[in-house]
């Protein structure tokens, strides 16, 4: 059976969010159902100048597999921490695996509780405003996503792609989310978190970048890389690299290698027969036990796990 997922639209929906919500799952069909609904089917006025009408009221929340509330402007949740009681108990009472939130939707799972002292991330624009509202959040802004297993919610706007392709990858394997965000035509993996995009986004320019520092990485994962290497493929000294490097991704470079060395791993994992102890070489690992170490970090599973889900999926 497909995967249901109800998307919960509150007056006003952001526009984006919405069709976010939709396009990313539904365009794999024979895979998840989405469901769009709104108390009492109501029309539900959307940031783009125009309303929709639902065709789902709340009660497909109470047994969905998933809850996605998308952005919104819904007044007693923005304004005075508070939800209309159907819709509280409509998301306090939902059997869903999996609840999440994309920009501003955060502010409704707070209203309902669901996000009392877990780690969540929304709009860095509202920052000041939910630190407010709901003081029991561990906020952190400067994340695109955050995944606390049964509870997961993006940044503004464009950060709900990546949290969407987050869940399938999550859900199906890196292949089935490299074709959705093909069909889309957006990165399947987007560097960095939200502080790149406050106030002032870092000039595009190619003579001061560290972007020919990483793709010379990438076709080189498999070999030792020292910092000292990568700053001189960007002609900087390291201090000023490593500055650059955290300015243009939102993290150091190490901690970049790893994320794209575990990518590379999970991509073999699922499409090749290679030994992990092979797997843990052409990725950069070394060896089968560090490979091991950096999965289970990273996605909390085994390659052997790994693999037998994926490949058999």
């Amino acid at each position: 059976m497909a995967h249901r997922i109800a998307v919960l639209a509150l007056e006003e929906s952001v526009a984006f969010d919405l069709g976010t919500a939709t396009h990313m799952f539904n365009h794999l069909n024979d895979r998840y159902e989405v469901l769009v609904c709104s108390p009492d089917r109501r029309p539900i006025a959307t940031t783009g100048g125009y309303s929709i009408t639902p065709d789902h009221g709340l009660d497909v929340i109470r047994d969905a597999d998933t809850v996605l509330v998308p952005g919104t402007r819904y007044v007693p949740a923005r304004t005075a921490g508070t939800l209309e009681p159907a819709v509280h108990d409509a998301l306090t009472t939902t059997r869903a695996e999996r609840i999440m939130s994309i920009c501003t939707g955060a502010f409704v799972l707070a209203a309902a509780g669901i996000l009392d002292g877990r780690p969540a991330t929304t709009h860095w624009g509202t920052t000041d405003q939910f630190r407010a509202l709901y003081p029991k959040v561990r906020l952190n802004p400067d994340v695109l996503w955050v995944d606390d297993g049964d509870v997961l919610t993006s940044a503004g706007v464009a950060a709900g792609i990546d949290l969407c392709l987050h869940v399938i990858r999550s859900d199906h394997g890196s292949e089935v989310a490299n074709r959705v965000a093909r069909h889309c035509v957006v990165p399947a993996w987007r560097q960095g978190g939200q502080s790149q995009f406050i106030d002032r986004p870092v000039p595009h320019d190619p003579g001061s970048s560290t972007a020919p520092a990483r793709a010379w990485a990438l076709d080189r994962l498999d070999e030792p890389l020292e910092l000292a290497a990568l700053a001189g493929q960007a002609s900087m000294s390291v201090r000023t690299f490593t500055r650059r490097f955290r300015a243009e991704t939102g993290m150091s470079p190490g901690r970049w290698l790893t994320q794209q060395r575990v990518e590379r791993a999970r991509h073999l994992l699922e499409s090749t027969d290679l030994p992990i102890d092979q797997v843990a070489r052409h990725a950069g690992f070394g060896t089968g036990a560090a490979l091991r170490q950096q999965l289970a970090a990273s996605i909390g599973v085994s390659p052997s796990a790994y693999r037998q889900t994926f490949r058999s999926a």
